[in-house]
C-alpha cells in the first residue's frame, strides 16, 4: 500500500510538472509567433517617444500615452503618481503571485546629435536654464517594451498563474532642485502598500554589443550622493590679492585634497570608490577675486561604512582647507537626490539565468563588473527581491569600445535588439508566475 502510494504522488508530481512546462511553453511560443506583429508597434512607440522626450516629473505626454495604451488593454490603472508616474494591474485567471516590472520615462537635458529622422528638436527649462531634451539614455525604449510586454501578457491574462505590476516611473535621472521624484517618492505615496509584489525585474539598454545580456549578482550598480561645499572668502580686487581671502584658491586645494581620500584614506581591498567635483562656480570678472565659490560633485560606493568614511573625511579636509586660508565653509551631505546600491537578489538571479541564456545563448549572457552608475530601481528592489540586468542596443557591427554611451548626444539604440527585451521581460514573468523561477 504504501509502495502504490509513493508511485501515485511521483505520477501526479510528474503530470503537474508536464503541465507547467507546456503552459509556458505554450505561452512563449504565443510570443514567439506574434513577435514580429507587436514589435512593429514597440518600434512605432519608441521612435514616437524619442522624438518627444521629456524631462523629470515633467513627462506628462509620455504618461498620457502609456494610459491610454494600458486602458485599452483593460488593466486596472492610476496615475499621477509622484507626479507623472502610471501603475497598471494585470489580474491573471489563475490564483499566484505578483510581479512588478519597471520601465523609467523621464528623458535628459541633452541636445540631440543622432541625425536621426525621428531626433528629437524639443526644448525645455531645466534648473532655470533654457536645454535641449533627448532620450539620451534609452528610456524611449524601457517605455515601448514594457507596453509591448503588457499587450502580450494581457492577451494571455487567461492563461497567468499571478497578477503583473507595471510601473511606468517619472524622473529616474533625478526630480528638479526643490522636487521630489522617482521610485522613492512612488513607493512613499503607497504603490506597494496595497498590493506589493513578490519580485520585480527592470532592464536598462546599453552600448553594449548588439543582444547581450549583462548581469551581476549582489552589488550590481553603485550607491550615487551628489555633494555640494560652498566656500566662504573675502572679496577684493584682482591687483592686490593679498587684501582678499581667495576662495577660488582653496576650492583648488580642496578639489586635490578631496581625492586623497580614495588613494590614501580607503583600503580598495574592501571595496571600490569613487570622489568627482563636477562643477566649480565663483566670480564674475577677471579682475575681481569674489567672496564665494560653490563647489558640487557625486560620491559612489558599494558599501554603506565606505560611504560613512567618506562623508566624515570629506567634512575634515572641507574645514580644515577653508581655516588653513582663513576662509569659511558649509558642506552638505548628500546634497539633493541620494540612490542606494542597485543590489540583485543572489538567489533570484541564479535562478533567472537559465531563462535568459533560452533567449540569446549561453554565450550571450555576461556576468559583468560591477558598474559605478547608479540606478534608483534601488529603492524597489531594497523593498523586495529585484534582478535588473542591461541589454546591448548596439548595431550588430558595431565596436562596443567606439559606440557613444549612455548620456551621449550621440547615443543609439538599434530597433533589432528591442525584441530580446521584450522576450526576456515576458519569460521571466511566466516562469515565475509558473513556479520555474
Amino acid at each position: 500500500m504504501i509502495k502504490n502510494t509513493k508511485i501515485i504522488t511521483l505520477f501526479i508530481a510528474l503530470l503537474f510538472t508536464s503541465l507547467v512546462f507546456s503552459s509556458t511553453e505554450r505561452l512563449e511560443g504565443k510570443l514567439d509567433r506574434n513577435l514580429d506583429s507587436l514589435m512593429k508597434k514597440v518600434v512605432a512607440w519608441r521612435h514616437d517617444l524619442h522624438q518627444f522626450p521629456e524631462l523629470s516629473n515633467r513627462e506628462f505626454r509620455t504618461a498620457e500615452k502609456v494610459t491610454k495604451h494600458l486602458q485599452n488593454l483593460g488593466l486596472e490603472v492610476t496615475t499621477g503618481i509622484a507626479h507623472t508616474g502610471v501603475v497598471a494591474i494585470l489580474e491573471g485567471g489563475k490564483p499566484g503571485p505578483l510581479v512588478a516590472l519597471r520601465a523609467d520615462m523621464d528623458g535628459l537635458p541633452v541636445v540631440e546629435m543622432t541625425g536621426l529622422p525621428f531626433a528629437s528638436k524639443e526644448r525645455d527649462d531645466y534648473n532655470g536654464q533654457e536645454v535641449g531634451v533627448m532620450h539620451a539614455c534609452g528610456h524611449d525604449a524601457h517605455v515601448a517594451i514594457l507596453m509591448g510586454v503588457a499587450e502580450f501578457l494581457a492577451s494571455v491574462r487567461n492563461d497567468l498563474a499571478g497578477s503583473v505590476m507595471f510601473i511606468f516611473q517619472p524622473a529616474e535621472e533625478g526630480p528638479p532642485v526643490g522636487e521630489e521624484g522617482g521610485a522613492q517618492l512612488m513607493l512613499k505615496e503607497g504603490i506597494w502598500k496595497d498590493k506589493k509584489p513578490e519580485v520585480i525585474f527592470g532592464l536598462h539598454v546599453t552600448n553594449a554589443p548588439h543582444g547581450l545580456i549583462a548581469y551581476r549578482e549582489g552589488a550590481s550598480m553603485a550607491a550615487a550622493d551628489p555633494w555640494k561645499i560652498i566656500i566662504k572668502g573675502r572679496q577684493a580686487h584682482g591687483s592686490r590679492p593679498w587684501d582678499s581671502i581667495d576662495p577660488i584658491m582653496v576650492a583648488f586645494q580642496m578639489g586635490n585634497n578631496l581625492q586623497t581620500i580614495v588613494s590614501r584614506k580607503l583600503d580598495l581591498r574592501e571595496s571600490p570608490a569613487v570622489i568627482s567635483v563636477g562643477s566649480i562656480h565663483g566670480g564674475i570678472r577677471s579682475n575681481i577675486i569674489p567672496d564665494v565659490v560653490e563647489m558640487e560633485g557625486t560620491i559612489r560606493t558599494f558599501d554603506s561604512g565606505i560611504r560613512d568614511k567618506i562623508f566624515f573625511e570629506m567634512r575634515n579636509i572641507a574645514e580644515s582647507t577653508a581655516k588653513m586660508a582663513g576662509a569659511t565653509v558649509e558642506v552638505f551631505l548628500p546634497y539633493g537626490q541620494s540612490y542606494p546600491v542597485t543590489y540583485n537578489d543572489e538567489d533570484l538571479t541564479k535562478r533567472v539565468l537559465p531563462s535568459l541564456r533560452k533567449i540569446v545563448g549561453e554565450e550571450m549572457v555576461y556576468r559583468s563588473e560591477r558598474t559605478t552608475g547608479a540606478e534608483d530601481f534601488s529603492f524597489f528592489s531594497q523593498e523586495v527581491p529585484g534582478f535588473y540586468f542591461f541589454l546591448g542596443v548596439n548595431k550588430p557591427d558595431a565596436d562596443p569600445l567606439t559606440t557613444p554611451g549612455n548620456h551621449s548626444p550621440f547615443f543609439y539604440v538599434d530597433d533589432g535588439a528591442l525584441p530580446i527585451g521584450v522576450k526576456a521581460l515576458s519569460h521571466l514573468t511566466i516562469e515565475y508566475l509558473n513556479g520555474e523561477i
